[in-house]
């Protein structure tokens, strides 16, 4: 063997990468080294508790950019919002209940922690087929039953074997959830919930909420809001949404987050550090940042 020969051999072994396990089930591969183009930074803004009420819910649909849309099972105008919703190219997600700390009333299709394996699993279904067109999944309260493995476990794996084109956003209701680590242990696409909108349904502490969505859209690449179809956010969205574009923020749909942020994670250490330096030179007040996030139910 020529020296030319095995110099040529050690190029190659030397310029091989692995790929990324899971990529394929994501759609994208990991980028090449040489890619340093960053994407602007990027939000997703779910409206949940969709359902019950048809007017408030057409004029959430109604939102200018790509909102997505969280449709309760089994409520009285959720199948022709959700087709409405699909009709106008917008990401349709089940907004599944489940048990919360204290009393709520969870409605029908609730999953609670009394329930056996295989009534929680044929409620899950039965919850699934009930809104069409859905591509992802979160939770409607849950404060207590996120915060157990087990059945944790059981959503995940049902979604795994039966459902595994579908997302996870965890709303993060507690903060001792675990539902977005089993959801990782099955290769779910999945991302956490960073902002509530509207805990507080005033316009000035939505506007405060809002901020803190871009501040941190701006400082990690990307960021994902709930808010519920009250007046008083619609209103507020209705105003701010069409000016994002001049803020330099997109306005993706969650299926598209989920992408995005796996692309910035497995970006190059010298992109990320450059991303991070780009974001660090806004200065955006660090006191609107570190407003803690409330969580409900």
């Amino acid at each position: 063997m020529t020296l030319r020969l095995i110099l040529t051999l050690l190029l190659v072994i030397s310029t091989t990468k692995p790929g990324l396990a899971g990529d394929a089930k994501l759609g994208f591969e990991r980028p090449p080294a040489t890619n340093t183009q960053q994407p602007l930074p990027a939000i997703s803004i779910i409206i949940d508790d969709l359902g019950e009420q048809r007017v408030l819910g057409e004029r959430a649909i109604a939102l200018p950019g790509e909102i997505t849309y969280a449709f309760l099972p089994h409520t009285s105008h959720a199948v022709h919002l959700a087709e409405l919703a699909h009709q106008l190219n917008r990401e349709v997600m089940i907004h599944i209940p489940m048990q919360p700390v204290g009393d709520s009333s969870l409605g029908k299709g609730g999953l609670t922690l009394d329930m056996s394996q295989q009534n929680f699993i044929a409620t899950l279904k039965d919850n699934l087929n009930a809104i069409p067109h859905i591509s992802g999944i979160n939770n409607h309260m849950g404060s207590l039953l996120t915060q157990h493995p087990e059945k944790m476990v059981w959503l995940m794996q049902t979604l795994s074997e039966e459902h595994d084109d579908l997302f996870f956003v965890d709303s993060r209701t507690t903060e001792h959830t675990v539902a977005y680590t089993i959801a990782a242990e099955f290769e779910i696409p999945r991302i956490n919930r960073n902002v509530f909108l509207d805990n507080i349904r005033t316009k000035k502490e939505i506007g405060i909420q809002f901020k803190r969505l871009l501040i941190l859209a701006k400082r990690h690449g990307t960021a994902v809001a709930i808010g519920h179809p009250y007046p008083e956010t619609l209103k507020f969205l209705e105003q701010m949404l069409p000016a994002l574009q001049q803020q330099g923020i997109e306005l993706i749909k969650t299926s598209s987050l989920i992408k995005r942020k796996h692309l910035l994670e497995t970006t190059t250490p010298d992109t990320m550090l450059a991303a991070k330096e780009r974001h660090n030179k806004i200065g955006l007040p660090h006191t609107a940042e570190s407003r803690a996030t409330s969580l409900i139910q």
